[in-house]
């Protein structure tokens, strides 16, 4: 066996953990501004690492309770006649991958409100400059979640092999189920991280428009907000360490559903029969490589430069270079002949037109999602134009353009499953997955700059600098924008072929052959199914309109009581809105959770596999569409919301800021706001997480509900 490949698996983890060192001290030597920019920056930063200490408060107790259910669980793989007791195994697993996960959160946001103020001062010389640091900031994000997963799977499947080793051949199969602990802990701090912190920015963000924008006429950023400091925290909590701990579980949960799927495959090969387990971790390890090379080609001449044009060079580079190298490691590890897998076979090169399938559902899905919420596309433009008639046309024309969002991505993810699994069966739909996720840091690092660049325009306003300066920071927020949509159908639709493999597993372990839906408990189980996403979304917006209504009387009260502040002669009490922010994000994330939780749990233990498979069958269709919808509707009503900002022409007149269109773009903007950063974006790890327990539960729940 060609032992070495396993250990190159945490080296590239760790290659990619030691670049982002790199990349963040260099962001750290970055001149930081005058010394007003940097009060403002340390405003954001005290209130980023407030709120995130007191999520972890809370989590850290769910995280131990849920750990000592686990451990207790008496889990026991019988190998070789001896009786093993993972359970403990299992436990602590999921706690390094709960760990991982936050640490993964905390070091975006980390590094997020340090390059924010150096944009900022980037963005007094030049845009180049501005884009490099903040890009940069969003590089080390991305290295830092790719780097932490490739490390903690590789590190752990190599420390899970030992601890079973000489257990006889059953080894790896228990190795990777107790695997399945430390993706379970990625992703359920993942949907605590992106729901508390859609939460928290979404309820400030709000606040900020409809009482600063829209009543008292000034900026979102303008230093007279009192919930501008709020909002601004609220992109480093929501935006970078939610999204994070976010693309942190999606990336493991990929890997590891390609994994489950790969155990169950036997064949004479050189590296042991395990290269259709370690084939997805050493994709996605060079991926990191490619990543970084991806970054490296980010970089404008000047400032009549396309910014996209730059990101998509280096975005479409990383996932050339990971589709060759795909090429030569499929053909090096996978063996000749036929692979079977359950009632399918296939060979090599099938497993490798899947991994190319996987990354042009990917790039589809990129493409889609920049035509539907860019500015100067036709969508947009729509509702630019039915902005003219009122808030409530806005409205219309916004939901519209959400819903038929859904058709071209949703007839993607269809022919992609479908080719995957004509070309390696249900190892072929994982194995796309993975490759689609491959360039993940990539991915990420063009996500998390834009809330950077966001926050810089935001500190700008703040300072008061010249106009030229916030030109710049626009023009990197506007791309911003569109980079973050296009992230968040790329996610929604690894996410849709992840828990499909991790639903094939399921079914697998769980003793079942088939789901038939001609029996009546199966066929409600897909109803409720199909209705979770909706109430889950129900909650999360639920909660921002509560929040937000208590931070709009809060800046209603510092503007009526506190005088001076509109002329600049008092300072607004900024931490009363960030307490708003911190304590309505926290004690409104745990109902949404909980739901995702204990759902399959007790549907599972109650009516049995079946239905329990029928309810993901439901969960993950209804949850795709709803993640699609509402992603691509709040980007398109933002970006319609910004296109004022620079002029529109509607019925042959040129309309900017501060027009009516533009105050009933605001409220369309206010509407998607949780829409684009709570609900629509949490889809993709309610989805998995749910697939995730129900494998996690799947050997205890055979037999129950068989008739």
């Amino acid at each position: 066996m060609n032992s070495y490949v396993i250990y190159m698996v945490p080296a590239l983890g760790i290659l990619g953990l030691v670049v982002m060192a790199i990349k963040s001290a260099w962001v750290s030597k970055q001149d930081a501004g005058d010394e007003k920019m940097q009060e403002l920056a340390g405003y954001i930063a005290d209130g980023a690492m407030a709120f995130l200490k007191a999520e972890w408060k809370v989590l850290s107790i769910f995280v131990l309770f849920t750990a000592v259910l686990l451990a207790y669980s008496g889990t026991i793989h019988t190998v070789n006649g001896k009786e093993i007791h993972s359970s403990w195994i299992i436990s602590i697993a999921f706690i390094i991958g709960a760990v991982f996960s936050a640490t993964a959160g905390y070091i975006g946001m980390k590094v997020a409100t340090k390059a924010n103020v150096r944009t900022t001062q980037a963005a007094r010389t030049s845009l180049k400059q501005a884009l490099k640091v903040s890009f940069t900031g969003g590089t080390v994000m991305g290295l830092g979640v790719a780097g932490l997963a490739v490390l903690g799977l590789g590190g752990l499947f190599i420390a899970f092999l030992a601890i079973f080793a000489g257990l006889g051949a059953n080894t790896v199969k228990t190795a990777i189920e107790v695997l399945t602990g430390f993706s379970l802990g990625a992703e359920s701090i993942a949907l605590f991280a992106r729901v508390g912190g859609g939460i928290y920015t979404k309820a400030a963000d709000v606040g900020a428009d409809l009482v600063g924008k829209v009543e008292a006429g000034i900026p979102e950023d303008d230093v007279r907000n009192p919930a501008t400091i709020a909002d601004n925290v609220g992109d480093n909590v929501g935006d970078v360490a939610g999204m994070g701990a976010d693309l942190f579980g999606s990336y493991v949960a990929t890997i590891l559903a390609t994994m489950v799927l790969g155990q169950e495959i036997t064949l004479k090969d050189n590296f042991g029969g395990m290269s259709p387990i370690l084939l997805p971790m050493v994709i996605c390890g060079l991926g990191i490589v490619f990543s970084i090379i991806g970054c490296a080609l980010v970089r404008i001449k000047d400032e009549t430069s396309s910014v996209q044009s730059a990101l998509n060079i280096g975005n479409w580079s990383s996932m050339l270079l990971t589709v060759i190298a795909s090429f030569f490691v499929v053909m090096w590890m996978l063996p000749e002949g036929q692979i079977a897998l359950r009632t399918t076979s296939f060979n090599k090169w099938g497993v490798f037109y899947a991994i190319v399938v996987g990354t042009i559902v990917g790039a589809i899905m990129s493409f889609v999602t920049e035509y539907y919420t860019a500015m100067g596309k036709k969508p947009v433009n729509s509702i630019i134009q039915q902005s003219s008639t009122g808030h409530a046309t806005n409205i219309i024309a916004g939901l519209s353009v959400g819903m038929k969002s859904t058709v071209i991505p949703i007839l993607t993810l269809a022919g992609g499953i479908i080719a995957s699994y004509y070309f390696a069966g249900l190892y072929g739909v994982a194995i796309a997955a993975a490759g689609m996720m491959a360039t993940t840091a990539m991915q990420l690092a063009i996500d998390a700059f834009g809330p950077i660049a966001d926050n810089a325009g935001g500190i700008a306003e703040m300072s008061q600098l010249p106009p030229e300066v916030r030109e710049r920071t626009d023009n990197l927020d506007a791309v911003g924008n569109t980079t973050a949509a296009t992230g968040k159908g790329f996610a929604i639709a690894s996410a849709a072929l992840t828990s499909l493999a991790l639903f094939a597993a399921f079914v697998g372990i769980a003793g079942i052959s088939a789901i038939d839906i001609y029996k009546a408990p199966v066929l409600a189980g897909l109803f409720v199914g199909g209705m979770i996403p909706f109430i889950f979304s129900a909650l999360c917006i639920q909660a921002v309109g509560k929040a937000a209504m208590d931070m709009v009387n809060e800046v209603r009260r510092q503007f009526r009581e506190i005088p001076g502040i509109m002329e600049y002669k008092a300072k607004p009490e900024y931490d009363k809105c960030v307490a708003i922010s911190t304590k309505a994000s926290l004690r409104e994330m745990m109902m949404p959770g909980a739901i995702a939780l204990i759902t399959p749990v007790l549907v599972g233990f109650t009516m049995g596999p079946e239905v329990l498979g029928g309810l993901l069958a439901g969960v993950t269709v209804s949850g795709v569409l709803m993640g699609i919808f509402q992603s691509n509707a709040g980007g398109a009503w933002d970006n319609a919301k910004k296109s004022f900002e620079k002029g529109v022409e509607i019925n042959g007149e040129m309309v900017y800021k501060g027009s009516e269109p533009h105050k009933a773009s605001v409220t369309g903007d206010t509407v998607g706001d949780p829409f684009k950063d709570t609900s629509g974006p949490s889809m993709n790890i309610l989805i998995k997480l749910m697939s995730i327990v129900s494998l996690v539960i799947a050997p205890y729940i055979v037999g129950i509900g068989s008739r």
